[in-house]
């Protein structure tokens, strides 16, 4: 049984959550942004790839650091699919059920 304070802070969770996921939409849905603007955003979706990438890839060891094979078996199929659909959704759902597949079998 999920008592109340689980509850509310779950739903407190979810607003922290999507007030800076959603507000910021909200504020640009109107305006024109300046041409360099939209410029520099449109490598984000770069940079936050790559961070969430080379954070599980690459892995410190006694020895220096070193590749983790599992995540770059994964890395290679789902930049595959990147690359031929071009669409976040899809590349984020073969990643997903790639990574899934492969924790579960090793």
């Amino acid at each position: 049984m999920t008592s109340s304070f689980m509850m509310w802070l779950i739903f407190g969770c979810m607003i922290v959550t999507v007030i800076p996921r959603v507000v910021p939409f909200l504020f640009v849905k109107n305006i024109q942004l300046p041409e360099v603007v939209l410029k520099w955003l449109s490598f984000i979706p770069i940079c936050i790839f790559t961070a969430l990438i080379a954070e599980h890839l690459f892995v410190q060891t006694t020895k220096g650091i070193s590749v983790h094979w599992m995540y770059l078996a994964v890395l290679m199929p789902t930049v595959l699919v990147a690359l031929w659909t071009k669409s976040l959704s899809i590349t984020v759902l073969i990643g997903v059920m790639l990574m899934g597949a492969a924790r579960w079998f090793f």
